[in-house]
Order: C-alpha cells, then sequence, then structure tokens
C-alpha cells in the first residue's frame, strides 16, 4: 500500500516538499497538495514582482514537480472549513503543513489603522492580482507615499510606484490594476529605514534596480549614507557603494522622485479620518547596538504609508502554533505524530525561495523516518469525503486552463505572455466552461 501524504500549500515549501516525497521515499508515495486558491505556486505567483520575470521562471521547476504521476494538485480546498486536520489524519498517512506567512507585522504606532495606513502584503497583493484582493482596492490620489521598511518587498513597492504603467505594460499585472497605476498621482516615494544602510536588508541586485529607473530621481541625503567603519560582508560594503554614489548625485528632474531614508522610525501616522503625514524620529544606535531615538522629529506629508517590516505566519485551525515565534513549534519539522511542518510555517520568514527546497528535505527526513515499518493507515482517497461535503477540487489540468486564459487575455489586450485573471468566479469560469 503506497504512503499517502497531503500537503498543505502549493507554494515553493509545499511543492518542494512533494517532490522531496518522491525523491526520499524508498516506497511507493502519493502526495496531495491542497490548496485554499484555484491557483498554484505561493509567493511565486502572487509574491514575486511582475517585472521580475526571472525570479517568477522558478514556476517552471514547480510546474514539473506537479506533473510527477505521484503528484496530485487539489486547488480551492481550505483547511478548517472544507477539512479539519482530523480529517486530514484520517485519509492520510502525514500530514505537511506549508502555508507560509501571509501578513505583515504591524508598527504598533498610533494612527496605524486610519485609512491610507496598509500592509505592504495587500498592495503586492492588489498589483500581483491574487484573488484576496478586490482589483479597485487602491487609487493612487496622493502626490506621496510612505513605505516602511528597507527589505526587498520594501523594494519592489517603491519600484513599482515609481515605475510608469507602460514600464510594465508586458508583465501580468491585472489589466484594472494597470489602469490604476497609469493613472497614479503619485510623484514622491519615501523608502525609510529604522537603521543605517549598513543594516538594510535589500540585496544588492534589487538595490541596483532602483537606480536604472527611467521615471525617478532616487535621492539619499548625503549625512543618512555616512557609515562608520567596519569589516562588512560583501553584499553589504556593495549596498553602502551604491547609497553613496547616489547621495553624491544631483536629481535632473525626472517624472518622480524616490527618497530613500536611513535612521528614521515612524512614531505616529497623523490625520483624522485618513493618513495626511507620517511622523518620524532620528534614531542612533546606542552602545548595546539597540535603536533609540535622539528626540529630533520631521513629518513627511504623505497620504498613504505602505508598511513593509516583515512578514508573519498565521495560526492554522487545530494546528500547534507559537505567538512568541509565529511559527509552528517543532523539531527538524516534526510537530506531532504524524503531523510535520515546512517553510516559512516552520522557521520564519528568512531565506530566498531556493532556501525552502533544504528546508523541506529535511522535515522529509524526519517523516520518512518516523514513518518507517509502520502499517499504512490510510487506504481511502479524501475525494469521497470532499463530494459529500460539496467541495470541487480545482484540478492541475484545471488550473492549466486557466492559464491558457490568462494568455488568450493578454493576446487580446496586446500585452506580453499573460494578465492575470482576477477573482476566483472569473479563474472558475476559466477553467469550467
Amino acid at each position: 500500500m503506497a504512503l499517502r501524504v497531503a500537503v498543505i500549500g502549493s507554494g515553493p515549501a509545499g511543492i518542494y516538499t512533494a517532490e522531496a516525497l518522491v525523491k526520499q521515499s524508498a516506497e511507493d508515495v502519493r502526495v496531495d497538495v491542497l490548496e485554499r486558491l484555484p491557483t498554484p505556486y505561493g509567493l511565486v505567483r502572487y509574491g514575486v514582482a511582475p517585472d521580475h520575470t526571472s525570479i517568477k521562471s522558478i514556476a517552471n521547476y514547480l510546474r514539473r514537480v506537479l506533473e510527477l504521476p505521484e503528484v496530485r494538485f487539489l486547488g480551492g480546498v481550505t483547511l478548517g472549513t472544507d477539512l479539519s486536520v482530523d480529517d486530514l489524519l484520517g485519509h492520510y498517512d502525514a500530514v505537511v503543513y506549508c502555508t507560509g506567512a501571509m501578513v505583515d507585522r504591524k508598527l504598533g504606532i498610533p494612527g496605524e489603522d486610519l485609512p491610507g495606513s496598509v500592509a505592504a502584503t495587500d498592495f503586492v497583493n492588489w498589483y500581483c492580482g491574487h484573488p484576496d484582493v478586490d482589483p479597485g482596492r487602491f487609487t493612487l490620489d496622493t502626490s506621496e507615499i510612505a513605505v516602511i521598511g528597507v527589505g526587498n518587498v520594501a523594494v519592489d513597492v517603491v519600484r513599482v510606484l515609481a515605475k510608469t504603467a507602460d514600464d510594465l505594460r508586458s508583465t501580468d499585472v491585472p489589466h484594472d490594476v494597470l489602469q490604476r497605476l497609469a493613472e497614479s498621482e503619485v510623484k514622491a516615494i519615501h523608502m525609510v529605514g529604522r537603521r543605517g544602510p549598513e543594516h538594510a536588508k535589500f540585496t544588492l541586485k534589487e538595490l541596483r534596480e532602483l537606480g536604472d529607473l527611467a521615471n525617478a530621481d532616487v535621492c539619499v541625503r548625503p549625512d543618512e549614507a555616512v557609515v562608520l567603519g567596519g569589516d562588512f560582508p560583501r553584499q553589504v560594503q556593495g549596498n553602502i557603494k551604491v547609497l553613496q554614489s547616489w547621495a553624491a548625485r544631483e536629481p535632473i528632474g525626472r517624472p518622480r522622485r524616490l527618497d530613500v531614508r536611513f535612521w528614521l522610525r515612524p512614531v505616529e501616522i497623523l490625520g483624522t479620518e485618513r493618513v495626511e503625514g507620517l511622523k518620524l524620529e532620528r534614531t542612533r544606535l546606542s552602545e548595546e547596538g539597540r535603536v533609540v531615538g535622539t528626540g529630533e522629529f520631521e513629518t513627511l506629508p504623505v497620504g498613504m504609508v505602505l508598511r513593509s517590516v516583515g512578514y508573519q505566519s498565521v495560526p492554522l485551525p487545530g494546528v500547534p502554533f507559537s505567538e512568541r515565534t509565529m511559527t509552528v513549534p517543532n523539531e527538524a519539522g516534526r510537530v506531532r505524530d504524524r503531523e510535520y511542518v515546512a517553510g516559512w510555517l516552520k522557521r520564519g520568514p528568512t531565506g530566498v525561495i531556493g532556501t525552502n527546497k533544504s528546508d523541506a528535505a529535511e522535515t522529509v527526513r524526519t517523516l520518512l523516518a518516523d514513518l518507517e515499518g509502520r502499517e499504512r493507515g490510510a487506504s481511502e482517497p479524501i475525494d469521497t469525503l470532499l463530494a459529500e461535503r460539496g467541495v470541487r477540487p480545482v484540478t492541475y489540468e484545471e488550473w492549466l486552463a486557466i492559464e491558457a486564459a490568462e494568455a488568450e487575455l493578454a493576446r487580446s489586450l496586446g500585452r506580453g505572455e499573460r494578465v492575470k485573471l482576477v477573482g476566483l468566479e472569473a479563474m472558475l469560469r476559466a477553467c469550467r466552461v
């Protein structure tokens, strides 16, 4: 009897887990990859910026895993709504949770809940066409926007804000979103970091892309680019060199301006009915290396604040969760008997997409060692139970139909290789004609 495993989540962590199960198992294995959306690939589809086509091409690798005969994609199935943990354990020999980190951390400052104060993940989901976000969610009707954070997500956000709609026309940005971007009134974008250039989390490649923006002057204040001596890694040295080169040049009057700011922390988002400004405090490092305020303040006249200070996971129904680490407690991927975890839900939002491959391999080694020699108790596929509950999963073939519809939409609009369909209804219409 084959080993049956359910993988919850079809992002890189989930699909790498499925691949590791097929490769590592010495016995016949069947893997069902369950996903609440009709579409696979997680952050590769809904988190990678649309103009980063080389990173999005990782989907081609993930596709080959889903096409393995031992692997099955079941989209539109939600843990906690359609199936419980007990349901899964009754139909599978093991379950691996791979749902990632889906929400932004909060700043914890006054005014954070004002309209116009938004999690960067919501904005990323918007321009990536995530079905959870209405394409009409954002109207860029303010002249200045602040992005809090100096990591790669923040860089993606400011780059999309700084580009023209024509720059993004050949990408898969949903057409309604592209129209909103074309109507943008944004003139100034402020990317704000609490620490100095040497502490920024963006990669050198991502940073350099900002310097190539044809539609925006990129500006750094010379006093904020100063870095005291230190033995920094090559990546950090590269970042510092680029930022200091920007600090030495003058703006040439491009339509938009991007100010990359350091040594500032948000202390209050100002406004009554919506965001009208962002109050910042100048910072420094204490002798213990902590960020402390100096008592010197400035206010940016922004109409929108996007926070990008890190992702965090959310609890899954019936699954242990640590509010301290915002992860599922585990030992080398083991959660409880026959329950496992991989990816950001396991270790926190660290590493790059490829990090999930080794992470998944560790979890699968633990799983296979635990189940070696144990009697197989899962003989009946989950399909009957889903049918009884009126749940019709989206198959891999139906996902390919969604892809084909997106390619056809791009052709009809004269735009690139594909344009994303928006909303669950549109996707289901495309695959269930």
